[in-house]
């Protein structure tokens, strides 16, 4: 039969099946399911290995072919008419954290088989092909580098770096790739992307707070890691005077405040956290002589989040001269910010007003494999909320309807981009 290209009519109504996701999400989610209702689906485990199972079975169902690359990605493919065109990809991960929830990362591959389900339904032809991805290790839980299966692929590490990677007990990224059957033929990095979209819950509060159910993410935020020591001197709490104390606590503490303080006047993406804390030591009548704590800052673009790692350094630099007690400020890790590609942004933005969906601007605070697909094609993310801000967590939530939504946007950006036939 001829095949004719698709009126914006015959795209724009389609509407994927909302029970049908779901209930791929549940059925998913028994694979390492928890008493709480979570699921513990750790990377490269038999856990995970029935978990790749499924997802790709069910992709065999739906027609499509499946590739594995050499550090255990999967590409599930469905052709288009022009087989030379790059894909249009969707996709995330399925791995989880130890105490980990049934959304997070698992929305976002079946969110896009249930984007290929429905054209199989309709009989949609796209000119381009449509993959669905789920990247290796995302969590970075058991192994890390951090999203590593998408690291590898847009060249973030080597291979080898990947491969040596060892768990608690002493097991490799390569050995337990081939325990499991999922190391695949192909070089990462070979795989053509002709543009990358994923759909996730949002893992924080702005969008429910909001009452918003789409956020059309702009990007994800530059992260700056730090290690600050404070030194003082330990005295005794009673005798010793407060205008003689040489405490590194109260010094520590103003900084602190300042981290925060920084990432206020930098807002609306601004974000600065002290997580861990060390006092020396550490005894309820003894003035701390030394304090060591971790400094977290972040922002949406490289110079903002730069410019509150300056204001921290200079604060301790005046805070120091002013007290006399020793500040030192030593980098750990920096993440570039990644801006998303602003034709995806705008298509997602399109796709969720002509949907009906309420839909706001949005930054990511975690990273996605999305940062690394960003690298090498146009990029876009989609954020449903999820209840309460929570993930990582086994009480993680979100409702049928936006996991709806959220997957009717993915489909119509995808049918944009790969340029529906019928």
């Amino acid at each position: 039969m001829a095949h004719t290209t698709a009126t914006v009519s015959d795209t724009q109504a389609l509407r994927v099946n909302g029970e049908r996701l779901w209930q791929s999400l549940m059925d998913l989610a028994r694979i390492g399911g928890t008493e709480k209702g979570g699921v513990c689906r750790l990377a490269l485990t038999d856990l995970d290995r029935q978990g790749r199972d499924l997802v790709v079975g069910w992709a065999r169902a739906a027609g499509m072919s499946v590739t594995v690359d050499q550090i255990g990605n999967v590409f599930m493919r469905r052709p288009g008419r022009n087989q030379a065109l790059p894909p249009i990809m969707t996709g995330s991960h399925i791995d989880t954290q130890p105490t980990g929830g049934k959304f997070d990362g698992n929305y976002g591959v079946l969110a896009g088989l249930e984007v290929v389900r429905t054209l199989n339904d309709h009989g949609i032809e796209t000119e381009a092909p449509i993959e669905v991805a789920f990247w290796t290790n995302e969590e970075g839980s058991r192994f890390v580098p951090v999203m590593m299966g998408s690291g590898v692929f847009a060249g973030a590490f080597s291979l080898a770096h990947a491969y040596a990677a060892t768990d608690s007990e002493g097991k490799t990224v390569r050995e337990e790739l081939a325990r499991i059957g999922y190391i695949g033929d192909e070089v990462p990095g070979q795989h053509p992307i002709g543009a990358y979209f994923e759909a996730h819950i949002e893992q924080g509060p702005v969008l429910e707070d909001a009452g918003v159910t789409i956020g059309v993410v702009e990007g994800v935020l530059g992260i700056r890691w730090f290690d600050c020591t404070v030194t003082g001197m330990e005295a005794h709490a009673g005798p010793t005077p407060m205008a003689l104390r040489k405490d590194a606590m109260q010094v520590a503490a103003q900084l602190m405040q300042e981290v925060v303080a920084s990432a206020l006047r930098h807002g609306p993406h601004g974000r600065g956290t002290v997580g861990m804390v060390r006092v020396f030591p550490n005894s309820r009548n003894v003035i701390p002589g030394q304090v060591t704590f971790s400094i977290d800052v972040r922002n949406a673009t490289d110079a903002l989040v730069d410019q509150q790692a300056d204001e921290v350094k200079a604060f301790a630099s005046r805070l120091s001269a002013s007290t006399g007690l020793p500040i030192t400020i030593q980098p750990v890790s920096s993440y570039p910010a990644q801006v998303f590609d602003s034709g995806c942004v705008a298509a997602i933005g399109e796709a969720a007003r002509r949907l009906g969906y309420s839909h706001m601007p949005a930054v990511s605070g975690a990273g996605h494999d999305a940062v690394y697909a960003a690298r090498l094609a146009p990029t876009g993310m989609i954020f449903i909320p999820c209840k309460d801000g929570i993930s990582h967590n086994e009480i993680e939530d979100a409702q049928p309807a936006h996991i709806t939504a959220g997957a009717d946007v993915l489909l119509q950006v995808m049918l944009l981009r790969a340029r529906a036939t019928v």
